[in-house]
C-alpha cells in the first residue's frame, strides 16, 4: 500500500520539477530575446548611451511595482496561476514592445512596463514552486533551477544572433517568442504542486491570519535585508553584463552587432554552466567561501573585459564575469528559502531588493558611459561585487533550518557554510 501512493507523489514530484525547469527556461529566454535586440531597437529609435539606459529602465519599474506585491499574489492565486497569468502579462509586454518599436518611444516603454511587471511576479512564484519542489525532493535544486534560466537565456541570446545575422526585423522576432510564451508557459505549469501552507508565518503576531502581518515583518529582519543587499549587488553585476555587453563590444570595440551578441551570449553560456556544476562547490565548500571566491573571479573578468588591448580578451573576461556571478541569485533565494514556513515573503522581500539593481544598473551605467565610455563605466561593477564579499557571510542557514545550496545528489542535502 504505501509503494502504490509513493509511486504517483514521485511522479507528482518529477511533473512538477520538470514544470519548473519549464517556468525558469521560458522566463529566461523571453527577457534574452528583448535583451538580445537592444541595439537594434536603440538605433531604430535613434536613442543615446543615456537615453537607452532610461528607456531600459522602464523594465525595472515594473518589476519594482509587481515584486513588493508577489507574496500576496502568490498567496490569493497560488504560484501555479500567478506564473500562468504574468506570462500571459510578459507576453502582451513583449508584442506591445515588438510594434510599438515601429512607432516610437513611448508604446515601448508601456511594452517594457508590463514585462517587467509580469517578470517580477513570475520571478518570485516560480522561485517560491521550486523552494517546495527542493524541499519534497530533499535535496538542493534550487540553482540548478536558476541554471534552467540560463539556459533560456542562452537560447534566447543564441537565437537572436541568428535572427540578427539573417537580418529578420526586431518586430517579427518578438512577435514570435510573444506568441510562444502565451502558449508554452500555461501548459506546463499545470502540473505545479499546491503551495506549501504558509499561514504560520502570517499568525505570528497573534490569532490574525492578515498576510500582511507576516510580509512587514520580513522587511524588518536584518538577515532578510542584508541577503536582500547581497542579491542587490550580484543582480547588479548580472543585470549589468546582460544589459551592457553588447552595447559596449559594439560601441568601444567597434564589432560588427552580430559580435556583440555573441559576447552576450558568451557571458551567459558561462553563467548557466557555473549554476548546473556549481552546485558541487557548494556541498564541498558551503555558501559564504563560495560565492567571495566567485565575486574575485567575476571581479577579474570584468577587468579583463574593460581594459583589454586586443577584442578577443574581451570574450574570455565576459566569460569569467558570467561564471563570477553565475550562483549569486539562487544562492540568495536558498538562503531566503531556508525556513519553509516564511519562503513566500522572504523571498519576495529579497527579490524586491535585488531588482533594484535592475532600477539603478541601466541609467547609471547609461550615463556614465556618455562620459567614460560604457566599458569604463562597468568599473562601477567591481564595487557592487566587493560588497557582496563582504556580507556574503547572512547566507549561512539558519540552524533550525533545512540547508539549500548544496548538490543535487539524489541523497540529503549536507549543510553549506
Amino acid at each position: 500500500m504505501t509503494s502504490g501512493v509513493a509511486i504517483p507523489i514521485a511522479r507528482d514530484l518529477q511533473a512538477a520539477r520538470n514544470a519548473t525547469y519549464v517556468a525558469f527556461i521560458v522566463c529566461g529566454f523571453a527577457f534574452a530575446s528583448w535583451a538580445s535586440r537592444i541595439p537594434q531597437v536603440r538605433d531604430g529609435l535613434q536613442l543615446s548611451s543615456a537615453e537607452l539606459g532610461l528607456v531600459l529602465l522602464a523594465i525595472a519599474v515594473g518589476s519594482l511595482i509587481a515584486l513588493p506585491l508577489a507574496g500576496l499574489i502568490v498567496h490569493k492565486l497560488s504560484s501555479r496561476t500567478t506564473v500562468m497569468v504574468m506570462s500571459a502579462v510578459l507576453g502582451v509586454g513583449l508584442a506591445t514592445a515588438a510594434v510599438g518599436y515601429l512607432v516610437g518611444v513611448v508604446p515601448v516603454l508601456i511594452g517594457l512596463l508590463l514585462i517587467g511587471f509580469g517578470n517580477g511576479a513570475w520571478d518570485v512564484a516560480m522561485n517560491v514552486q521550486g523552494a517546495d519542489v527542493e524541499r519534497r525532493l530533499g535535496r538542493s535544486i534550487m540553482s540548478r533551477f536558476h541554471a534552467g534560466y540560463s539556459m533560456g537565456t542562452v537560447g534566447g541570446a543564441a537565437i537572436g544572433a541568428v535572427m540578427v545575422v539573417l537580418h529578420v526585423p526586431v518586430t517579427a522576432h518578438l512577435l514570435a517568442v510573444a506568441v510562444a510564451v502565451v502558449i508554452v508557459v500555461p501548459l506546463a505549469v499545470r502540473k505545479f504542486l499546491p503551495d506549501t501552507d504558509h499561514s504560520a508565518e502570517q499568525v505570528e503576531a497573534g490569532d490574525d491570519p492578515k498576510p500582511q502581518v507576516g510580509l512587514l515583518t520580513r522587511w524588518k529582519e536584518p538577515r532578510t535585508l542584508l541577503i536582500g543587499l547581497f542579491v542587490f549587488a550580484f543582480a547588479f553585476a548580472e543585470g549589468t553584463g546582460q544589459d551592457w555587453i553588447a552595447v559596449a563590444l559594439i560601441d568601444d570595440r567597434s564589432t560588427t552587432a552580430a559580435a556583440g551578441t555573441l559576447g552576450f551570449a558568451t557571458f551567459l553560456a558561462a553563467m548557466t554552466l557555473a549554476r548546473w556544476f556549481g552546485t558541487e562547490l557548494l556541498d564541498r565548500f558551503g555558501r559564504v567561501p563560495v560565492v567571495r571566491a566567485l565575486a574575485v573571479l567575476a571581479t577579474v573578468g570584468l577587468l579583463i573585459f574593460i581594459f583589454a588591448p586586443v577584442t578577443w580578451l574581451c570574450f574570455v573576461g565576459a566569460l569569467l564575469w558570467g561564471l563570477g556571478t553565475s550562483l549569486g541569485f539562487p544562492v540568495g533565494m536558498s538562503a531566503a528559502s531556508d525556513d519553509p514556513a516564511a519562503a513566500a515573503t522572504r523571498v519576495s522581500v529579497v527579490a524586491s531588493i535585488g531588482y533594484c539593481a535592475f532600477l539603478a544598473g541601466p541609467p547609471l551605467i547609461g550615463l556614465l558611459g556618455e562620459h567614460v565610455t560604457v566599458s569604463k563605466a562597468l568599473t562601477v561593477v567591481a564595487a557592487m561585487l566587493a560588497l557582496a564579499a563582504l556580507i556574503a557571510g547572512a547566507l549561512r542557514p539558519l540552524p533550525t533550518s533545512t540547508p539549500t545550496g548544496s548538490v543535487d545528489t539524489g541523497g540529503p542535502a549536507s549543510a553549506p557554510r
